[in-house]
């Protein structure tokens, strides 16, 4: 697999608090000159990147970022906002408060709430996979395919541990035929960006791509 073939499967990222309109400039020109697959940002930044960009440029934000556990209606109108902002896709956190509570019909109810307002725009789900059981997760898969959501993601970035080979696999044996995979937090060499890409994802989150691909030593999400 060729680097520009990878490249065009990553959301080139950067999600940090301290991030500035000069990193947010840096990281769409690399994504422009890259052709990555799409940038993922504060919301905050959103209109800025359309306004500045217009269609160069495919634009992802991300919802209940990075904790997950406020309400749905907040979650709605954060999107609703994105998208009325020029987003393209929305990567969402689910409440993993009601997983642990074993409550999966609601986070299943959330998702396809989300999807609905999302309407053809792309919802991925973050599952934050590091802080669930197996079946906690088999169960996250299932919600996710029956909800409608587009892809499954495995990590925020900012939990204790992101995207594994294990973790993909078993997305694979337990999502839908119509649900994508998205590795995202840790993925940090090209080696890694190759492995998850050969398994299955079709999205790798990853603020490190460019760089990795430039000879750059890279550090964060």
């Amino acid at each position: 697999m060729d680097v520009k073939t990878m490249l065009s499967h990553v959301d080139h990222t950067q999600l940090k608090a301290v991030a500035t309109w000069e990193d947010i400039k840096k990281l769409c020109e690399e994504a422009i000159e890259y052709s990555t697959a799409s940038v993922c940002i504060p919301s905050c930044y959103v209109k800025r990147v359309k306004e500045t960009y217009g269609e160069r440029i495919n634009i992802c934000t991300v919802v209940g970022f990075p904790l997950g556990y406020c309400n749905t209606q907040a979650k709605e109108a954060e999107i609703k906002q994105a998208l009325l902002d020029g987003c393209n896709e929305i990567d969402m956190v689910i409440n993993i408060s009601d997983v642990k509570n074993g409550d999966y019909h609601k986070v299943e109810e959330e998702i396809r709430t989300l999807k609905a307002t999302c309407g053809d725009h792309i919802l991925k789900v973050i599952i934050e996979t590091c802080y669930l059981t197996e079946e906690e997760k088999i169960a996250m898969c299932k919600a996710v395919t029956a909800a409608g959501a587009d892809y499954i993601k495995t990590s925020t970035g900012f939990g204790t541990g992101g995207a594994t080979i294990e973790d993909v696999k078993l997305f694979k044996e337990h999502i839908g035929p119509n649900v994508k995979i998205k590795a995202a937090g840790g993925v940090s060499t090209m080696d890694d960006l190759k492995a998850f890409l050969e398994l299955g994802c079709d999205r790798i989150g990853t603020s490190r791509a460019v760089g990795l691909c430039k000879g750059e030593q890279t550090g964060g999400y």
